[in-house]
């Protein structure tokens, strides 16, 4: 729980990293080993001329100076005995940008509105994704405020945010953060993010934050300028150098990263945080860095998510107390397999799917697929480890998010691939699954809008960045094969705005139906996909021809059955299978249905008394049936 004073803080150590504003003034801290004195730089807000303060050497290459005068709006930059002025690494607020003076920051100026607000940790929440500069016109913290009811109307319990750790120009998805302790100032200011939290805590919704602690952006990252231990000499990662978590010099780089995890809970009320790409955090020390990270959640009531490749169950909580006590990971194998079954599509990483009932199957019933098979990708080395034991809540669904979607060069979504049938039968599966659907914005909608890639960066590496973006799909991959100058060049606006959800597409019929069909399966799943209905004894799956089927059976609740078929024309008897058929002295009823038309499925329909005894789809649905009691054959064992 929070603390229920807004002037209460938790302590910090002397050391800890940025500016950190109090009653006493300003106290600057920054570690740069690397040299043997710097300065502090400070203007003052409607001052003429900087001023320069020596700063005082501490141990283990940490530097401070405390300034009695110093109050939050003072603008201020480190100068280096090169001459060089740089921003805080830690630095709260980059309201010129990257490259330019950080601004000190008062948390507590805030006067947080949500009184009863506390952290309920993770109990398998229901997620809806957004990146902050295409979720509203606006696109800030602020505007985004306006269209969380929308959000609390869809039925979900959370909010995602994409990362907001600032990064150069004035557009990108977040991954090329480099100021990780500042929101980015193109989004509104650090009280414009609290207000949209607090905004969200009034309504319910938890918070959850995208953080990044694998690399930085290529532009404006000046850590190495500090000190050349932050950056491990010898492993690298797709994006940039990797961290050093675990070599010389190493500890103040994990309390960096400690600080940062600390910092967005303590000081913005965050809920949980989400890792990227966690598989490529190497770090050998006898306790890695995600296992302090999830400590340090756990202990302020948060939780913790990772996007991890491995399917390692290693990261997971676990009854004994081992591993990295990560709550939940991304299990991209599920929208893989329904990826596959939609589309027909095997080219790059789908390859390794086959879409089939049985291996979708497998999945949902595991987690993710791949728990230890040959992995093409991997070049036929095994991947996964099995997980039947882990608890459903564990692994986070989407049959969409910004990778899948930005990840195509023309940033189709999965509904603009497929027709209406298939994408709501794919979205009623997902929401009805036993593990937390994550949904990613506008999908609710089935939003016309493309998301694509877009960044903004500055001469040369700009260029690069369109080059390589041309490159990458002049090949067949995961999109049809593609002329250069049909891929979008992520540095034009162009390609920015064309990503912006178009909110107006709600009011027309197509898309109103989808939203409604999204609120429906929600509010079942509010409603009774829950607590112990989500145990492990409490659930089956079953592949059958051309569907697969979810039976749940918790004690407390009648037994329901979710059939899906993504790929229409199955035929299912519920009297013959014993996977299928109802309890002793029970019958099925239909009680929810995708399909828009009722021709697509033959069955009575919903709200109907008539007992459901076969199901034959005509076209792509996934239903739910509660057993009733009444007897009839399906009944019988």
């Amino acid at each position: 729980m929070y603390p229920s004073s807004t002037d209460a803080f938790p302590a910090v150590e002397a050391y800890a990293p940025g500016a950190r504003v109090s009653d006493e003034g300003v106290r600057y801290s920054v570690w740069a080993p690397k040299h043997a004195q710097l300065a502090v730089r400070i203007r003052r807000p409607g001052g003429e001329e900087e001023e320069s303060h020596a700063m005082t050497a501490q141990s283990e290459g940490f530097f401070t100076f405390d300034d009695a005068r110093g109050k939050a709006g003072d603008r201020y930059a480190y100068e280096l005995p090169s001459g060089a002025v740089l921003p805080d690494p830690a630095s709260r607020f980059q309201p010129e940008g990257v490259h330019a003076f950080s601004e000190c920051v008062d948390p507590r100026a805030y006067r947080w509105r949500c009184s009863d607000w506390q952290r309920c940790g993770w109990h398998g929440q229901s997620i809806y994704e957004i990146h902050v500069g295409t979720f509203t016109a606006e696109g800030t913290f602020c505007s985004a405020i306006q269209r969380l009811d929308h959000v609390v109307s869809l039925g979900v319990e959370a909010i995602e945010i994409m990362p907001i750790a600032d990064f150069p120009g004035e557009r990108n998805w977040g991954y090329d953060g480099v100021a990780l302790f500042a929101p980015a100032r193109c989004y509104g200011s650090p009280d414009d993010l609290r207000a949209l939290i607090d905004a969200a805590h009034e309504r319910r919704l938890a918070v959850i934050l995208d953080v990044v602690y694998n690399h930085l952006g290529p532009d404006g990252n000046y850590l190495g300028q500090y000190s050349d231990s932050y950056f491990h000499a010898e492993r690298d990662t797709p994006w940039g150098a990797g961290f050093n978590l675990d070599g010389p010099n190493s500890k103040p780089v994990r309390e960096f990263f400690r600080s940062n995890a600390a910092y967005w809970l303590d000081e913005y009320r965050i809920d949980g945080l989400r890792l990227d790409a966690t598989h490529a955090m190497r770090d050998d020390s006898p306790r890695h860095l995600l296992a302090e990270l999830a400590e340090l959640a756990h202990a302020r009531g948060a939780f913790v998510i990772a996007e991890d490749e491995r399917n390692t169950c290693e990261l997971m909580v676990r009854e004994d107390g081992g591993g990295a006590q990560i709550d939940a990971v991304w299990a991209d194998d599920f929208h893989h397999q329904v990826r596959v079954a939609l589309t027909g599509v095997q080219e790059g990483y789908f390859g390794s799917y086959s879409g089939s009932p049985e291996d979708l199957a497998y999945t949902v019933e595991h987690g993710w697929f791949y728990t230890g098979q040959a992995y093409a990708s991997w070049k036929g080395k095994p991947r996964g480890e099995q997980c039947r034991h882990l608890p459903s809540t564990g692994f986070v669904y989407c049959i969409e998010n910004h990778d899948q979607v930005g990840n195509r060069a023309c940033g189709e979504r999965l509904e603009h691939l497929i027709g209406s049938a298939s994408f709501r039968a794919a979205s009623a599966l997902l929401c009805l699954s036993p593990h937390p659907p994550l949904i990613f914005m506008g999908q609710e909608w089935a939003a016309s809008t493309p998301f694509l890639y877009f960044t903004d960066h500055a001469g040369e590496l700009g260029r690069l960045v369109s080059e390589g973006r041309r490159k990458e799909f002049a090949a067949a991959g995961i999109n049809q094969r593609l002329a250069p100058e049909d891929v979008p060049d992520p540095q034009l606006p162009e390609t920015f705005y064309r990503s912006k959800l178009l909110w107006e597409d709600i009011q027309h019929g197509p898309h109103a139906s989808t939203l409604e069909l999204y609120q429906r399966c929600l509010a079942q799943r509010a409603r009774w996909l829950r607590g112990k209905a989500l145990e492990r004894a409490a659930w089956s799956v079953t592949a059958h021809e051309r569907a697969i089927a979810i039976r749940y059976h918790a004690a407390d609740q009648p037994e329901r059955l979710v059939v899906c078929s993504l790929q229409g024309e199955a035929r299912l008897s519920l009297s013959t299978d014993p996977s299928l058929r109802p309890p002793h002295g029970y019958t099925w009823q239909l009680d929810f249905s995708s399909a828009a038309e009722p021709a697509g499925l033959e069955c009575p329909t919903v709200g109907s008394n008539g007992p459901v005894e076969k199901l034959s789809f005509g076209s792509p649905a996934t239903v739910l049936l509660v057993a009733t009691q009444g007897t009839s054959n399906a009944g019988l064992r």
